[in-house]
C-alpha cells in the first residue's frame, strides 16, 4: 500500500493533494478527492470572499467526513478576513502561496491547523522552514497557472536538502502514476496535483476549459505574463503564468510595456472572451501534465488510478533497472 509521512500528518490514505486552484477548486472537488483517500483543497478566490469561503467549507463538510483544507493566494490584497474564516472553521490544513508565510503560521497552528507553504525557490523554502510550517510544497515551473521558473525535479531535490525533516510535496507536471513515482523516489512525501483535476467532473470552472485541457499537448503551454499585466494581477514579478498558447499570447507575449499602456482595452477583451468561452483570447491555466490528459472523469477515479499506477511502477521498475526480475 502506498503510504508516506504526509498520510500520517494529514490523516489520509494516499499521498495525493489536490491543488487549491483559486475559485475553481470548490467544495465538490475537495470532498471528492478526500473521499477517495487523498487530501482535497478548496481554493480561495483571487479576490477573497470570506462568506463564499465559509459556505464552501460547510458544503465540503456535508459531502465528506474526511480531512480537507483551504489554500490562499497570499499575495492578494484584503485576504486577512478569509484566512480568519478558515481558522474559525478549523479546517485540517491551510496553504499559503506567493508570499512569506511567516505571519500566518502561529495563529493556524494554535488552532490545531497544519500549515503548508508552496514555494518556487530554495530561498522561499528556507524562509518557510524557519517559520515552522508543517509541510513545504516545492512548485516547479511545469505547474499550471501561477508558478516560478525552476524545474520540478531539481527544485524538489534542493528543497528536501534544506527542509530539515519537514515533509516536502512535489508540484508541477505530475498527472499520472509515473510522475508520482518519480517524485517519491526523489524523497518527496507526495504530489500536489492541479491540472489533472481540472479535467474532473467536480472541478468548478467552465466546461470549455476542461475540454481544452483534454485536447492540448505538452507542447501547447507557455509561461507568460500577458494576462497578469493586462489585469494587474497581485503576483510577485518573479512569478509567471503557465497557460495554453492561443492567439492572444501569440500576439502579446513579450510586449510588456504595450500591454500596460493598453491595459483596460485588453482586459475588456479578455473578460468578454471568458464569458463567451473564446479560448483564442481567454486564458486557460494548464501545466505540462495537460499532455497526459485525454478525458474528463470523476476526481475519485483519478486519485485511485494514480495510486494504482504508482504502486505498480514502484513494485516493478526498481527490479528492472537493477537487473532483477519483475
Amino acid at each position: 500500500m502506498l503510504h508516506t509521512r504526509i498520510c500520517d500528518l494529514l490523516g489520509i490514505e494516499h499521498p495525493i493533494i489536490s491543488a487549491p486552484m483559486a475559485g475553481t477548486s470548490t467544495a465538490e472537488l475537495a470532498a471528492a478527492v478526500s473521499n477517495a483517500g487523498g487530501f482535497g483543497m478548496i481554493g480561495s478566490r483571487a479576490q477573497p470572499d470570506p462568506e463564499w469561503l465559509r459556505e464552501q467549507i460547510h458544503t465540503a463538510r456535508e459531502l465528506t467526513d474526511r480531512p480537507f483544507g483551504v489554500g490562499f493566494i497570499s499575495s492578494a490584497p484584503r485576504m486577512e478576513r478569509a484566512v480568519e474564516v478558515a481558522i474559525e472553521e478549523k479546517v485540517a490544513a491551510i496553504s499559503h502561496s506567493f508570499a512569506d508565510v511567516t505571519p500566518y503560521v502561529s495563529a493556524a497552528q494554535a488552532a490545531g491547523i497544519k500549515v503548508l507553504a508552496q514555494v518556487q525557490t530554495v530561498a522561499l523554502a528556507e524562509s518557510a522552514a524557519l517559520a515552522g510550517v508543517d509541510v513545504i510544497t516545492a512548485q516547479g515551473t511545469e505547474a499550471g497557472g501561477h508558478t516560478g521558473h525552476n524545474g520540478t525535479l531539481p527544485l524538489v531535490a534542493a528543497v528536501i536538502d534544506i527542509a530539515g525533516g519537514i515533509p516536502v510535496l512535489a508540484s508541477g507536471g505530475i498527472g499520472d502514476g509515473r510522475g508520482l513515482a518519480a517524485v517519491l523516489m526523489l524523497g518527496a512525501e507526495g504530489a500536489w496535483i492541479g491540472t489533472r483535476f481540472v479535467a474532473s467532473l467536480e472541478w468548478g470552472g467552465p466546461d470549455w476549459v476542461r475540454q481544452k485541457v483534454t485536447e492540448a499537448s505538452i507542447d501547447d503551454t507557455l509561461l507568460t505574463r500577458v494576462y497578469d499585466l493586462a489585469g494587474a494581477a497581485p503576483f510577485p514579478p518573479e512569478i509567471g503564468h503557465r497557460v495554453l498558447r492561443n492567439d492572444f499570447t501569440d500576439t502579446w507575449h513579450g510586449r510588456d510595456q504595450e500591454i500596460i499602456a493598453r491595459r483596460q482595452e485588453l482586459q475588456d477583451q479578455i473578460d468578454a472572451a471568458a464569458l463567451a468561452g473564446d479560448h483564442r483570447i481567454a486564458s486557460v491555466n494548464a501545466g505540462g501534465a495537460t499532455g497526459l490528459i485525454d478525458r474528463v472523469e470523476p476526481a475519485g477515479d483519478i486519485v485511485r488510478r494514480i495510486v494504482a499506477e504508482t504502486e505498480a511502477i514502484l513494485r516493478s521498475r526498481p527490479g528492472q533497472v537493477l537487473g532483477g526480475k519483475d
